[in-house]
């Protein structure tokens, strides 16, 4: 199911039907001997999906921008709770809510935008640089291939 779950097939079944018959997190867990955090997040899963949250949705979805702004603002003015949003969105868990919260409240809106992944590009056209910059580029290009081979050799 989740690749990261301590959880086995047959516990995660035997929690969900745990779960159904009213127990809480805490004698799920110790009933079945295993990590009360794992069962929490199993909990969160159950409760939004309940037994389909057994099935793992393959794949990884993206959200924009827009779409994360707007499920923080209306968590944050209190208009819905991580659960209820993550139900009305069908998001993979509640946890991605109150990521994007934290992300926001630290670092604003621009947490929220995607980021480019891997080493940025190098300019395309070095024509335009002044004779001063392109020898301070080349300098640290040159710089950075010596402090390679330095670590490389012998």
């Amino acid at each position: 199911m989740y690749p990261g779950s301590s959880l086995s097939e047959r516990q995660r079944e035997a929690a969900f039907a745990l779960f159904e018959a009213g127990y809480g997190e805490k004698a799920v867990s110790a009933r079945l001997g295993v990590s009360a955090t794992a069962v929490r997040r199993l909990r969160d899963r159950w409760r939004l999906r309940g037994a389909g949250a057994l099935v793992m949705n393959p794949g990884k979805r993206s959200f924009t921008f827009e779409f994360k702004l707007e499920v923080v603002r209306r968590f944050v003015a209190g208009e819905a709770s991580a659960i209820e949003l993550a139900r009305e969105h069908d998001l993979s868990s509640p946890k991605l809510v109150e990521g994007w919260v934290r992300a926001y409240r630290r670092d604003g809106e621009e947490a929220l935008r995607s980021k480019r992944k891997g080493r940025p590009a190098k300019p395309a056209d070095t024509s335009r640089l002044s004779e001063l910059e392109r020898l301070r580029q080349e300098n640290l290009e040159l710089s950075a291939k010596v402090a390679y081979l330095e670590n490389c050799g012998p």
